[in-house]
């Protein structure tokens, strides 16, 4: 116990400091990615000395893991961790009280419809709404449309929905009529859907601080690359819009086939994670 007091002590002093905090969140938003420190520099605007302190505190205390890849150092969220952090807090300091402890994570069958009365809410999120998220929009309405309401949505969304995409979908069959630029903003009002299920599509809308989403939906980040930032020909430009495509339905194959009525909420999280590593293409 003394021991278990101390560790805990140590993980909650290295979370004290708020830019060691932010740190500690920014992973958890990318989680199950492991980040170069200069991309987490980056992103935090912090200095490399600066931000080594900070990731070198929060690796003593176990909150985080360092791997080395080639030169580059990366670190990931050590989910075990957080875990026991956030156990030991409620479980042991506040003796499990159900008054202190946070609401119990219910099963997603655990609603007011059984499994097969009802469809689940999925939010697809990217920062300009135009492409990626576009696309696993249109594409799970296309493959599991009976077993879900997609919808999709960015943090900074243009005006219009990229030409390209449109083409690609249009050409694959999958009808884009109904499909335009959405902002999150949209989707956290009372009036908006209790979602299931929420992922990030592109780093930068993860990387960006979001309010809680009510309903406490499974969440995961499945970046991918940025198709519109493709340059050369017209040919190849339209290339990369064909392989993201092809990354995200093979994603979204493996995601509409989950067996959802069977698994309890971490081992989804942990199948809605590993497709978020998978880099292969369909």
């Amino acid at each position: 116990m003394e021991k278990k007091a101390s560790t805990l002590t140590e993980q909650f002093a290295a979370l004290s400091h708020p830019q060691r905090l932010a740190v500690f969140r920014l992973l958890v938003r990318r989680c199950p990615d492991a980040l170069p420190a200069g991309e987490i520099a980056e992103v935090l605007g912090h200095k490399a000395s600066t931000l080594s302190v900070y990731l070198a505190a929060l690796t003593r205390v176990g909150l985080i893991s360092q791997t080395r890849r080639g030169t580059s150092l990366l670190y990931a969220l050590d989910t075990k961790a957080a875990q026991g952090l956030v156990s030991d807090l409620f479980l042991d300091c506040c003796r499990g009280r159900p008054d202190l402890c946070p609401p119990i994570f219910h099963p997603l069958s655990d609603r007011s419809q059984t499994m097969r009365d009802r469809s689940y809410n999925v939010l697809f999120i990217c920062t300009g709404n135009s492409a990626r998220s576009i696309f696993a929009e249109a594409i799970l309405r296309d493959v599991a449309g009976d077993r879900f309401n997609a919808h999709s949505a960015g943090t900074r969304p243009g005006s219009e929905l990229n030409p390209m995409a449109l083409e690609i979908l249009a050409a694959k069959g999958i009808p884009t009529g109904d499909l335009r630029a959405k902002n999150v903003d949209e989707f956290q009002g009372p009036e908006a859907p209790t979602f299931d299920f929420v992922f990030t599509v592109c780093d930068r809308a993860a990387n960006e601080e979001c309010p809680a989403w009510q309903g406490q939906p499974i969440s995961a980040h499945w970046g991918l690359p940025d198709p519109v930032k493709a340059t050369g020909s017209a040919a190849e430009r339209s290339l990369a819009f064909q392989q993201t495509y092809a990354m995200m339905r093979h994603r979204i194959i493996a995601f509409a086939a989950l067996p959802l009525d069977a698994l309890d909420r971490v081992s989804l999280q942990n199948r809605v994670d590993d497709i978020g590593r998978e880099k292969e293409t369909a």
